[in-house]
């Protein structure tokens, strides 16, 4: 029966409020136990999933204002996962299927940008957001939240809920007030068996604790967000105990253990492997925030040694998760005999015209809006060589970036410090042409909501921070073959965890080992001075401690900006008119291997 939005919404605000959500009506009870010869009553049933949609409808790239493709020719977009949940409805049954989510939904294309901030959803008769179109008509069962759902602030997300046909669950989503679930914890659905009694599938969700940091500024003093670990030991057995036939967790943190904030928070990131290995009672687990694709990967529970399996569909609904179950009655109730994953490709399905034909308006709205002129371009930039060389397309973003800050402290007491920024390579197909150049290609090269901070550190600091960020290159002996492709990411750090600096000289000396590599370190032609204070022009994310850079999350904060990073860039072409790399591109760092140029 449909989920009654008033109840739904008094439920979350309470404390420890589920949702119950009734999948079909009851057939009136079987006796229990088996016949004697008989063989035993089963029922199979089968839980779709999905996770980190980000904003992705269409099989459209926004960015390159066409078909979305790539190297692995990956499609996108619930379009095309709409057809795939219809097809998997058509063969198991529609009252045999859930269809859940494990976040990160309402922020990373300029369709979602521009229904949280040009025409935003919070407007007196705003519209409803695209997502919440898509998934309503989709028939999800429930969602949990991801970080990202936080990006634009509390009150898009609660009208993001409200607009939602079905409950966004936070097991680890507190008040920070009252220490009670901000949203609701879990969602209880009943399937009908054609042997009796229901089975009860209880969904679990929870989000990921690096909100506390990441999104620090929307939700401290607010929301608090306690390790997935503990928050499903509390609710796994209250689960059980309310009688839940099958319990899956579907968890917004990746399955590898490990934490890209460092020891900032007590709680681990990537935790959903180490709840199916801690907390027993749990079935399944639906991973998000990783980004990674994992059909099936199971784990075996320390108390029990019960399998629970694992399932990541990849991201951006290039793949569907399905997770199918093999129940038994024994004993008078429902038990997993069997369950596994296995994903789907969405490349292989066409995108559903319902889906296309709902949202078809909006899509046209921001394909004109990020089509629009903001000003020209005096020559051709590309990021593609961005993470291993001085490009000006990165000097782009670092000269507004600080130009923005020493326009904000002019006349302040820190007006006479020099001023550095950093700046990440966050796509290498970023680019921008020469001549005519519109937002879509000035939101590309900016893809996250970050906002603009300034810090005060020291020479010294700006080493160490250096320091850390050159850990981003594989160690490359003098005379050793060099290959770009081969040469980034030592240890699995992202693009966007490589910082560089703008307004200091330097060498990175890929021969040395990590943590010794900056060498000729000058400001204004002279060797640092380790005591000399300086304006640090960085995002919010790297501020609020994202990446675990040293020294920046605990610096003083001397400035602040609400606006996005993206829309400062776009500002200050547009009041340009021509954006002109000779005004502000340099090389101002290269990497060497004893004092000789890699490239």
């Amino acid at each position: 029966m449909p989920l009654n939005r008033r109840t739904f919404l008094e439920r979350s605000a309470a404390a420890g409020a589920g949702v119950a959500v009734a999948g079909a009506a009851a057939a009136p009870a079987a006796a229990e136990g088996q016949s004697h010869g008989r063989p035993p009553k089963r029922y199979s049933f089968t839980v779709m999933g999905t996770t980190d949609l980000h904003g992705n409808v269409f099989n459209w790239d926004y960015f390159t204002d066409k078909e979305f493709d790539d190297k692995a020719h990956n499609d996108v977009g619930l379009a095309k996962i709409s057809t795939l949940v219809d097809q998997v409805r058509k063969e198991k049954g529609r009252r045999n299927t859930l269809l859940i989510d494990a976040g990160d939904t309402i922020q990373g294309t300029q369709l979602s940008y521009y229904y949280a901030k040009v025409d935003p959803i919070t407007a007196k008769r705003g519209p409803v957001h695209p997502m919440a179109q898509a998934m309503n008509a989709m028939g999800y069962d429930a969602a949990a939240l991801g970080n990202h759902e936080f990006n634009y602030g509390i009150p898009v997300l609660r009208k993001f809920e409200e607009q939602c046909d079905f409950p966004l669950l936070g097991a680890n989503a507190l008040d920070a007030k009252t220490l009670r679930p901000a949203f609701p914890p879990y969602s209880i659905h009943r399937l009908c068996t054609p042997h009796g009694r229901d089975v009860k599938v209880a969904v679990l969700g929870l989000t990921n604790p690096g909100i506390a940091i990441w999104d620090k500024a929307n939700v401290q003093g607010k929301m608090v967000f306690p390790g997935l670990e503990e928050q499903a030991a509390k609710w796994v057995p209250k689960l059980r105990s309310m009688g839940a036939d099958v319990v899956i967790v579907s968890a917004h943190s990746g399955s590898s253990g490990t934490s890209s904030y460092g020891d900032q928070l007590p709680y681990i990131e990537n935790a959903a492997g180490l709840v199916a290995e801690q907390v027993p009672g749990i079935d399944a687990i639906l991973v998000g925030h990783a980004h990674t694709e994992i059909a099936e990967y199971f784990v075996a529970n320390k108390e029990t040694g019960e399998k629970v399996v694992l399932s990541e569909p990849l991201k951006w609904g290039q793949r569907l998760t399905l997770f199918d179950f093999d129940l038994v009655w024994n004993k008078g109730r429902w038990t997993v005999e069997k369950v596994g994953a296995q994903v789907l490709n969405s490349n292989t399905a066409a995108e559903d015209p319902k889906i296309t034909r709902l949202l078809d308006d909006e899509h046209k709205k921001v394909v004109a809006y990020v089509n629009q002129v903001i000003g020209t371009s005096a020559a051709a930039m590309a990021a593609t060589e961005g993470p291993y060389k001085d490009v000006p397309i990165i000097d782009l973003i670092n000269h507004v970036q600080a130009e923005t800050v020493k326009t904000a402290l002019a006349g302040g007491e820190y007006a006479a410090l020099p001023v550095v920024s950093q700046a990440s390579c966050f796509s290498r197909t970023a680019a921008i042409p020469a001549g005519q150049v519109t937002i879509r290609e000035a939101a590309g090269l900016y893809v996250f909501e970050n906002t603009l901070e300034a810090r005060l550190l020291t020479g010294a600091q700006l080493k160490d921070y250096l320091e850390f960020s050159a850990k981003y290159f594989v160690q490359t002996a003098p005379g050793a073959p060099v290959d770009p492709a081969r040469l980034t990411n030592a240890d699995s750090i992202p693009d966007y965890n490589y910082d560089a600096l703008y307004g200091l000289t330097y060498e990175i000396d890929i021969a040395k080992p990590g943590g010794s590599r900056i060498v000729n370190l000058s400001f204004a032609g002279k060797p640092i001075d380790p005591a000399a204070q300086f304006v640090l022009a960085v995002n919010n994310y790297r501020a609020s401690g994202g990446g675990n850079f040293p020294h920046v999350a605990q610096a003083k904060q001397l400035w602040a900006n609400s606006d996005e990073i993206r829309n400062t860039i776009i500002t200050w072409a547009k009041a340009k008119g021509t954006i002109d790399p000779a005004q502000f591109a340099s090389v101002d760092w290269k990497l060497t291997r004893d004092g000789t140029p890699v490239f």
